[in-house]
């Protein structure tokens, strides 16, 4: 995890969905678009935001347990498909 994991996840948990444009543009997520849009396929992968399709991701359950403190990064383990 870093920075611009938890800015992103936060940001996501506030808004109920974003893009990487929106995120990048919001001013809150103070990181570029590409590389926004590379930790959010990371975060993806860990299963901590879904994506719904043209870009927009959500934050999962697990994402908030996260953000809560109730789940520790380093028991996540990346998906296989």
């Amino acid at each position: 995890m870093v920075t611009a994991d938890d800015r992103i996840l936060e940001y996501l948990s506030e808004n109920e969905t974003g893009t990487p444009k929106r995120m990048a543009d919001s001013g809150y997520v103070r990181f570029s678009r590409s590389y926004i849009t590379q930790r959010c396929k990371k975060l993806l992968n860990y299963g901590l935001l879904r994506h719904l399709g043209n870009g927009v991701y959500v934050i999962t359950e697990e994402g908030k347990q996260y953000l809560e403190g109730e789940l520790d990064a380093e028991d996540l383990e990346p998906d296989r498909d």
